[in-house]
Parts: C-alpha cells; structure tokens; sequence
C-alpha cells in the first residue's frame, strides 16, 4: 500500500486474496497509514497490526464495522522502513506483487528505479526477477510527467489497472464499485476471484443485476 487515496481497494484485494488461499507478504508505506488513519480513523501500529488489519478488513467500503470476517493467518508484515526484509531480495520467493492503491509519487520511485523504502524496493525485485507487478494507480487528474512514468512501468513489465470502477457490472453500492476495482488487479495477477459480474457481451445485463 502505498499513500494515495483509496483505502478500501486495498482491502478488498487482502479479503480477495486471502479468500483464494494466498499468502500475502503486506507492506504498508509510511504516507498510507496517513491516509488510512483519515480514511478510516484507524492507526496502523507496527506492535499492533494485526488487530488493526483485522479492524481495517472487517470494514465494508462505507466504513460501517464488522461487515466481513477475515482470517489474517497467512498474512506477514514488513515495516516499509526495513530494507532487509524478505520481499527486498530476488532469492525470496513470490509470485509477484500488487502496489494498491499506487500514489503517483510511488509510480515515479518505482518508474526511476529508487529503493528509498521497502515498497519501492520490492518493486524493483519484482521487475528484475521477472515476475507480475500490477500498479493501480489511483489520482485525478494525471499530468504528463506521471503519465511518461506509468509508460515506463509498461515497457518494463509492470500493468498498470487505473482505480476506475466501471458501471456495466449493475453496481447498487460504494462496496461494488470498490469490487469491481479490485477484481481487475486480481484478474491482472492471475488470481481467482468472484468479485464482480463479468461481462457476457448482453445489453442490460447491468440494469438486470439492480
């Protein structure tokens, strides 16, 4: 996670991927806590963080508590500041990683190549090993400097899935279209889920599913 906005996509990605059996190696920046204490009022603390990630999971997109039950057992936190964590060397495996939501500050570190923190520097890894880098960045309006940066990320690799919900999936509620978000980095890292009604090339299908 890095400091942009969009707390509950990167929730809902951790409910998915645990959902589908995976273990999650979960790196939260230091600007993401910022937005995640304002988005939520909830304070992510090193000696406390599963209690936190599990109040933080529980929360459905509308912020009302209790709303999902998470086992968080196959979780294992990294401290952003901890450049000798596992995720920082090709030699730890992983599948590949998943920058949710992604700060235009964090497309350019990773974009230039910069390790300044763990989240950077695990991207690094993951390019130069070869494995799936998904980038969903989320900011409004993108100006051409960030835009040259997410071009970058595409030739070495990297897909960038923009946070832009989409409406064809008959979303009713801030929860589906905080899904369907999150069902398209999932589908870009290979990883099952049934977050959102997928398209069947039927008009109305949307209007059907209200």
């Amino acid at each position: 996670m890095s400091g942009a906005s969009g707390t509950p996509y990167a929730a809902a990605v951790l409910r998915a991927l645990l959902g589908a059996g995976e273990s999650v190696d979960l790196v939260v920046s230091r600007a993401s806590r910022l937005t995640l204490l304002d988005e939520t009022g909830i304070s992510f603390r090193d000696g406390h963080w599963q209690d936190d990630l599990r109040e933080w999971l529980a929360r459905g997109a509308d912020g009302k508590p209790g709303t999902f039950e998470t086992d968080i057992e196959d979780v294992r936190y990294w401290n952003a500041g901890d450049l000798a964590a596992g995720p920082s060397s090709g030699s730890y495996a992983t599948k590949g990683m998943l920058i949710v939501p992604a700060s235009t500050a964090c497309v350019a570190g990773v974009a230039l190549g910069l390790s300044k923190d763990l989240l950077q520097r695990a991207a690094s890894v993951t390019l130069k090993e070869g494995r799936e880098l998904v980038v969903a960045v989320r900011e409004t309006p993108l100006n051409g400097q960030t835009l040259r940066h997410l071009v970058t990320l595409d030739d070495a690799g990297a897909t960038v899935v923009p946070a832009s919900p989409a409406f064809y999936a008959g979303a009713t509620h801030i929860q589906d279209l905080v899904d369907f978000v999150a069902g398209r980095v999932l589908d870009a890292a290979g990883v099952e889920h049934r977050l959102y009604r997928r398209w069947k090339g039927e008009l109305g299908g949307g209007a059907r599913s209200t």
